[in-house]
This record gives C-alpha cells, structure tokens and sequence, in this order.
C-alpha cells in the first residue's frame, strides 16, 4: 500500500516537471528553460507557471483511477496538494 503510494507520488512529481517544462517552452517563445522560469520568477508569475504544470497531474491521476490504482491515485493527488500549498506559500512570501 505505501509503496504504491510513493509510485504515485513519483509520478505525480515527474508528471508535475514534464508540464512545467512544457508550459514554459509553449509561454516562453522560443527561449531556454531556465530563462523563461528566470523571467517568471522576477515578473512574479512562476507560481501561475508551476500550477499549470500540475495540470499533467490531472491527466494521470484519472489514468490511475480507469486503471483502479487507488493507492497510486491517492500518491498523485497528495504530490498535487503539496504543489498547491507550495505554490500559495510560494506567493505569499
């Protein structure tokens, strides 16, 4: 049961990346990663850019559900409330 958990939590996280690198090559016209996540974070929207990396969470977490892989669904869905909560404190601060 744990380990399943941890799966879906890997998964989330690794799905989490993949969407905020796509999202950041889709915004950032054509430039590298790492100025696009510079340029967010001084305009004060990498929090926005990170949630929409969440967004792959969405997709795997139902994959997960049609499979009846609860545990890992369960591990995807707490990767994605800690991204939220990062993502409010991140902007808070």
């Amino acid at each position: 049961m744990k380990k399943n958990i941890f799966i879906g939590m890997f998964i989330g996280l690794i799905a989490n990346a993949i969407g905020l690198i796509l999202t950041a090559t889709l915004i950032g016209n054509g430039d590298d990663f790492s100025t696009v996540i510079k340029a967010a974070s001084e305009e004060g929207f990498l929090g926005k850019l990170i949630s929409l990396g969440a967004i792959l969470n969405l997709i795997t977490f139902f994959i997960f559900i049609k499979k009846k892989q609860d545990y890992r669904a369960r591990g995807v869905l707490l990767i994605t409330v800690f991204i939220a909560v990062f993502t409010f404190a991140f902007k808070m601060f």
